[in-house]
């Protein structure tokens, strides 16, 4: 791990898998300010040293949570208790369900699905009570659309790993969560509706304006309210939550519960 600073102060770690991505940002900078050592994970080191310059608390470690080595590389690097790890990595766009890439449909599981558990595994010697495992999954996990498919089916696995990490560490007095967003105004999300405008013959803000419809409020969710929802599971008032998933999406979401 790469430290810029003095981190004697910071007792526990926290350790984020996606930190140089929009949400990974946010995320990085809530768990800093709550006094944790955080520990930024990412396939470039040049953006984690884009990071570091500019949260220069935090330590860095490159690698690619897709692949088997990520468990020994971040494990390496972890010298105190872990508070907490936050696993929020991006997956690629496949489009619809019809047309979708199986590729990208089984890469997207393996990012996910087989990155969450390489984190847990890497983490796991040093997990303490009161712990959190959070996964940032996705609104279209548990909301079905046609257009989302490598979103939709990863994060909807997501939600039955974490349920199952939260029957297994439970007895050690580890928690297990997922936070479920709304499309977010991200480059990520205007691409898609690039996409999706060029498929369809109209504007990206046409397609942006109907993503907003869908929400009660008329809005996206922003990666502020995700890294506040990260903060927020730190509370151990957060033991009782274990094994769910929080919804974010800005009132998308029509099925009960």
């Amino acid at each position: 791990m790469s430290n810029s600073t003095s981190d004697a102060d910071r007792t526990e770690i926290a350790v984020v898998v996606g930190a140089t991505g929009a949400f990974g940002n946010k995320m990085v900078d809530r768990l800093v300010e709550a006094g944790l050592k955080v520990v930024a994970v990412a396939r470039s080191a040049e953006s984690l040293a884009e990071l570091q310059a500019r949260q220069p608390s935090i330590g860095v470690c490159v690698a690619d949570i897709s692949d088997d080595s990520s468990i020994a590389a971040i494990k390496e690097v972890l010298d105190r208790p872990v508070r907490a790890v936050v696993h929020g990595p991006g997956v690629g766009v496949a489009g619809g369900i019809l047309v979708a890439p199986t590729a990208t449909m089984v890469d997207a599981v393996n990012i996910k699905v087989g990155g969450l558990l390489r984190l847990s595994r890497a983490a796991d010697e040093r997990f303490v009570k009161g712990s959190r495992i959070i996964a940032i999954g996705g609104h279209y996990g548990l909301e079905p659309t046609a257009y989302a498919a490598s979103a939709g089916v990863a994060n909807a696995a997501l939600v039955n790993v974490s349920r199952q990490l939260s029957l297994a560490y439970g007895p050690r007095g580890i928690t297990a969560h997922v936070i479920a967003p709304g499309p977010a105004d991200t480059e990520r999300l205007r691409n898609v509706a690039r996409a999706r405008a060029e498929q369809r013959g109209c504007s990206v803000d046409d397609v942006l304006d109907e993503l907003k419809e869908e929400s009660s409020i008329g809005a996206f969710t922003t990666p502020e309210q995700v890294a506040w929802a990260v903060s927020m599971l730190l509370d151990p008032c957060a033991d009782a939550m274990t094994g769910s998933t929080l919804m974010l999406d800005s009132g998308r979401r029509k099925g009960l519960p």
